[in-house]
């Protein structure tokens, strides 16, 4: 997703808390573009604070994407471990507004700017098994509807993608025996992402939008 940006010639501030995945990072993106790498946990204030910090010292941030989540299938909800739907809230949606609530100040001083959440598609069409995973990303929407309520008079629009089972190599592992073919690749997702901060959605806000391959 992050290559789609580049390659649009959008400077990119990506986070990173483990050393070996900046290194690949770097690898796989380094020579694409403007990318810099900016150490930071946003899953803290503090963290989130930092990163907000690294884009308004190169005139950002314009745009924001929240790309940070996890899921989790433990079971129906009697079924889960304790403590499973506050980590996934917390992994799910607090990131994202943490990084929403330390970057929309600097989007209201710079007249304005995007911001993009990524849902999912089990948050309208749940399944069972992975209670806390669905509400936090059902949450997220309900956080995008908010952000764009809040901040329309200050410029600032906010929008989500829903994507269905995203083809990456670890979703693969882990589902060996589902039909690839259908998944929506990374690099799908990421043109739309580039539709939605582009100006040629500017009277687009508010929404979640479907990213479902032909899953």
């Amino acid at each position: 997703m992050v290559g789609e940006l580049l390659e649009a010639e959008v400077p990119v501030i990506a986070t990173w808390i483990v050393p070996e995945e900046r290194e690949q990072t770097e690898a796989e993106l380094g020579d694409r573009g403007e990318l810099h790498l900016v150490e930071g946990d946003v899953s803290t204030d503090e963290g989130a604070r930092l990163a907000a910090d690294a884009t308004i010292k190169l005139g950002g941030p314009a745009a924001l994407v929240n790309l940070v989540g996890g899921f989790a299938a433990n079971g129906r909800v009697h079924e889960a471990p304790d403590g499973e739907m506050e980590r996934m809230l917390e992994l799910n949606l607090m990131t994202a507004y943490r990084m929403a609530r330390a970057c929309v100040p600097a989007m209201i001083e710079r007249g304005g700017g995007v911001i993009i959440n990524v849902g999912t598609r089990a948050a309208l069409q749940p399944f069972s098994g992975a209670p806390g995973y669905i509400v936090g990303k059902a949450a997220v929407i309900a956080l995008t509807q908010v952000l764009a309520e809040e901040y329309r008079d200050d410029g600032i629009r906010a929008n989500a993608v829903l994507p269905s089972v995203i083809d990456t190599p670890v979703n693969r592992e882990a589902m060996p025996d589902a039909k690839f073919s259908t998944w929506v690749p990374p690099a799908e997702i990421g043109r739309v992402i580039r539709f939605l901060i582009s100006e040629d959605s500017a009277p687009t806000s508010g929404a979640a939008v479907p990213v479902y391959g032909r899953a």
